[in-house]
């Protein structure tokens, strides 16, 4: 295996498709999102159910060539880095402009084609989804981008990350900061095992995004 192949699938992957870890000083694996942590790392398909897998089957102490501690918690572990490190992405592109908030500037982001994406809260009303959904059907039905739709935080962790309060509906526009949001955005989503609403066949099925 080259050091991009993931301990669980043998698969080669992209970096972005995949979580290194490596082992703490103390033995314990863990994960090193960013790729900087020093000694031998290995890797795993960005997916909790893959991390999982490697954790019960303990495919770390072979793959790091050393006896390891595998945490028990160690899939929701990742997972809270991961929320933690988009929600960290989407403050940083909100303070570059790169967020728009409320339903109304969102709707006018997806038809502007400015949006890259939107993001609705936990708790987005049924009507509200729609309207937007109604949106990004029109835009994509005149050659517009498909503009894709999460449904991953609580309108409290938008709030917080945002800076603002009741957020329920925000989108990612298309600016540098906000094309680093996406792309950890994407990331926790896949590693969720949830894919994006990119569906326009009908705006009774857009406005059920992520459900």
């Amino acid at each position: 295996m080259n050091d991009r192949t993931c301990i669980v699938t043998r698969e080669a992957l992209e970096p972005d498709r995949l979580i290194r870890f490596v082992a703490a000083p103390d033995g314990t694996v863990v994960p090193d999102l960013k790729r900087k942590l020093p000694g031998r790392g290995c890797w795993v398909g960005a997916e909790r159910s893959l991390v999982e897998r490697a954790a019960a089957k303990n495919l770390f102490s072979r793959a790091l060539k050393a006896p390891v501690t595998v945490p028990p918690d160690l899939a929701e572990m990742v997972e809270s880095l991961l929320v933690s490190t988009a929600l960290g992405a989407l403050g940083l592109a909100r303070k570059a402009g790169a967020v728009a908030l409320g339903a109304a500037k969102v709707e006018a982001g997806v038809r502007s084609g400015k949006a890259l994406a939107v993001l609705h809260a936990d708790e987005a009303s049924e009507d509200g989804v729609r309207k937007i959904a109604n949106a990004r059907k029109s835009i994509a039905h005149v050659g517009g981008p498909m503009v894709p739709a999460y449904k991953l935080f609580s309108e409290t962790e938008m709030s917080l990350a945002l800076g603002a309060t009741n957020v329920i509906h925000a989108a990612v526009l298309d600016r540098g900061p906000g094309e680093a949001a996406l792309r950890r955005i994407d990331a926790l989503a896949r590693y969720r095992g949830i894919v994006p609403d990119r569906d326009m066949s009908s705006a009774a099925d857009a406005a059920e995004d992520m459900e």
